[in-house]
């Protein structure tokens, strides 16, 4: 008995079991089938950008050329005659005159020379006066009275070598201007054309201005100059402003002169010249400056910012440019050459477009972003500045 009701017992309780397994397995089953219809996440709003909106204007062109300042003059002063220096006669880095005197030179020996010509010269005359007579008397012979008269000659010309031997012994100015200091002191020994130079003399006022730059400027220029786009003086000739090392721009214009006529073989460059006015000194020979040349007003001219405009690895420049529809689409430009912080762009760009200048690492050709019209960080600044105060007043 026992044993028989254990039986049916055994059975129900296996069939619960089952029942219970199957269940749990359907309640896996079903889950596991509603993680697999999960809904995908939404997708990321665009990046933003900030896009300047290029405009068409009137823009004056400037070509701004490096150059150095050279002397309008230089002369190197060196002596003529041998001796010894026995004076400096002049203010070193001062003003000096042409034919002003610099040195002496010990004159004793040439005036002795010179005292010796003379007298020299006095005794050909009086053997030449006395022979005329003679000869006309045919008391000497006609060859001793032209002898007479060589030795004559020959004696003025010693005195006026010796004459000039002694003016050369107070070492003259060549030329007016400023002169530098002095290489040599009393008491040296000096000998005539030596290639050392006592003193170095150079006219400051006018300067000329020299810029090295490829034939192509030179060209450029020329056309421009014919075709009357360069801003020009009274007299018509080209002007030219130079700006100094400093970043200060000189206060007087000068003038551009194509003098040079021959081109380096070598680097395919010609050199420009100009002249400018220095009346107080400001340029020295040897400082560097850069050379502005006004080429005229361009106009509907196109300026893209900078930071807008990139190169590829060919050197070739191209911008990000947002459409009407907000895609972005590259752009390859040609550009002219820099106007401040923009690049002048002759092609490529037109009025209208909106090139991106910040969030560039996050737009790439052919993407939607959001862009927003770029604002100066000072702008920015004062916006935010004059906004604390009414949100101040409103608490």
């Amino acid at each position: 008995m026992p044993a028989a009701a254990a039986g049916p017992r055994a059975l129900r309780c296996s069939g619960g079991l089952h029942h219970l397994l199957r269940g749990l397995f359907t309640g896996v089953a079903a889950l596991v089938a509603g993680c697999g219809h999960h809904e995908p996440p939404p997708a990321p709003p665009p990046p933003k950008v900030s896009v300047v909106t290029l405009h068409a204007q009137a823009v004056a062109i400037t070509t701004e050329l490096p150059g150095r300042v050279n002397a309008l003059r230089t002369a190197d002063v060196r002596p003529q005659v041998n001796g010894i220096i026995l004076k400096r006669l002049f203010v070193e880095g001062g003003e000096v005159k042409a034919g002003q005197q610099l040195y002496q030179i010990d004159p004793a020996p040439y005036k002795a020379a010179y005292d010796s010509a003379v007298a020299g010269e006095v005794s050909a005359r009086a053997l030449a006066e006395r022979y005329k007579p003679l000869a006309e008397a045919n008391a000497v012979s006609k060859q001793d009275y032209d002898n007479a008269i060589a030795s004559h000659l020959q004696a003025q010309a010693a005195v006026e070598t010796a004459r000039i031997n002694l003016i050369y012994t107070r070492v003259l100015s060549p030329i007016s201007g400023r002169i530098g200091r002095s290489l040599i002191t009393e008491g040296a020994l000096v000998t005539a054309n030596q290639s050392t130079a006592l003193a170095t003399v150079q006219q400051l006022d006018p300067m000329y201005v020299d810029v090295t730059q490829p034939t192509t400027t030179l060209l450029r220029l020329r056309r421009e100059a014919d075709a009357g786009l360069l801003k020009q003086n009274a007299a018509g000739q080209t002007q030219v402003r130079v700006r100094l090392e400093d970043g200060s721009d000189y206060p007087h214009p000068g003038t551009l002169e194509f003098s040079e006529v021959t081109v380096d073989v070598g680097t395919g460059s010609v050199t420009l010249r100009a002249l400018m006015p220095n009346t107080e000194r400001l340029l020295l020979p040897g400082m560097f400056v850069r050379e502005q040349i006004d080429e005229g007003l361009r106009q509907g001219a196109v300026l893209a910012p900078q930071q807008s405009v990139s190169h590829n690895q060919k050197g070739e420049a191209n911008a990000l440019v947002v459409g009407p529809d907000n895609i972005v689409e590259l752009r390859s430009l040609q550009t002219d050459r820099a106007v401040g912080d923009q690049w002048l762009v002759t092609s490529g760009l037109k009025a209208g477009d909106r090139v991106i200048v910040e969030g560039l690492q996050l737009a790439k050709p052919g993407a939607k972003v959001t862009a927003q019209e770029y604002q100066p960080p000072h702008e920015e600044k004062s916006t935010q500045q004059a906004a604390a105060p009414a949100q101040t007043a409103t608490e």
